[in-house]
This record gives structure tokens, sequence and C-alpha cells, in this order.
């Protein structure tokens, strides 16, 4: 019996190890990050959204740093996703229609380096699906220019501040107001249609 209770309390204390060996992780900039926020929260066997800076040089950089350029850190969003409910793929293709790639510097109302649409994949495989989605639209969309949407290493995630975090939550009436006024969704119905992946 006593035997049974210590295995018993042994497969409790793996479980929590086996859930997290169960995830994944994603990192994608696609501009203000309170927006990437809340396309990717929506999405089932997504767990977890946090806004956050990566891509530059500076540590525990603050929003005011990041903003104002220089850093060169990009807005992003780390998430973390149960791969049996939603692969890696279909991220891709929600984050592919959830920016502009064919502007560089920029998205929507945002301009600066620190704005820039990109893809931070953390392993080879990521790179592969990343490489290969990247070329498939562009093989869909020949008639119009190259994608600048940048695919690079995944480097030290730094959260940004907790007032950023589910800021759509926090204060939706500014949230939205701010995300009509840059015209983020008109600009992406325009490229992919209102039926495109991870609208909401």
């Amino acid at each position: 019996m006593r035997r049974i209770l210590i295995s018993l309390a042994f497969a409790a204390m793996l479980a929590p190890l086996s859930a997290a060996a169960e995830t994944a992780l994603a990192t994608f900039a696609g501009g203000c990050f309170w927006c990437t926020e809340s396309d990717f929260e929506q999405v089932p066997g997504v767990i977890d959204v946090v806004s956050g800076y990566t891509g530059g040089t500076v540590a525990s950089p603050t929003y005011k740093q990041v903003s104002a350029g220089g850093t060169g850190h990009a807005e992003a969003v780390q998430i973390r996703f149960d791969p049996a409910v939603v692969s890696y793929a279909q991220l891709l293709d929600i984050f592919w229609h959830s920016v502009d790639p064919y502007t560089a510097d920029a998205q929507f109302c945002d301009h600066g380096h620190q704005y820039r649409s990109a893809i931070f994949y953390h392993d080879a495989a990521q790179r592969q699906a990343a490489e290969r989605s990247k070329a498939e639209l562009a093989n869909a969309y020949k008639d119009r220019g190259p994608i600048v949407t940048e695919i690079v290493e995944a480097g030290t995630f730094w959260p940004a501040e907790t007032y950023h975090q589910d800021y759509y939550k926090k204060n939706p009436l500014r949230y939205r107001y701010y995300r009509f006024g840059c015209g983020r969704d008109g600009r992406l119905d325009e490229l992919w249609g209102a039926d495109r992946p991870g609208r909401h």
C-alpha cells in the first residue's frame, strides 16, 4: 500500500512537467502587440499570450525605450499553445492573415522598425515551416510586391509592463477606438478578405 501511495505521489509530481512538455512556443511580431495578443487569444488551443519585446540588443527594455526606437526590439507576442489542438502551421496561417507582410518597418498606423512584422522561430522545424508558408503566400499572390516579413531565430523575450498585458480586456473602449482608428482591420480585409483566418 505504501509503495502505491508513493507511486501515486510521484505521478502527481510529474503531471505538471508532462503538461508543460506537451505545449510549445511561437513568437510573432505583428505591429501593436495589443492587437496581436487579442487576435491569438481567440484561437482554440492557444493557452497563453504574452505581450513583450524581442529581436533587439537592450536588456530589460521599457515600452518608452522600444516605442522611441533604437533598441532593435520589436513589439511582439509569445504564444504558448497545445500542438494537439492547434498546429504551428495553423498559427502561421493566422499570423500571415493578421499582418501586412508587404510593408517594411511599419504596420498600419504605427511606423518604425519596432513595428516590423517578424516570425521568431524556436527550432529548425519552425524555421522550415515559416519559410515554407512564406513561399506559399508569395506564390499565391504573385501580383503583389515582395514579402518583407523577417524570419529570424528567437532570442530573449522580454515581457512588457503589466498594464500592456490583456490591454484589450482591461480597456475595451480605448482598444477598439485605437484598432479602428489605426485602420488595421480595414487594411487586412482589403488584403485577405473579411473571412480571413483569425478574423473575429
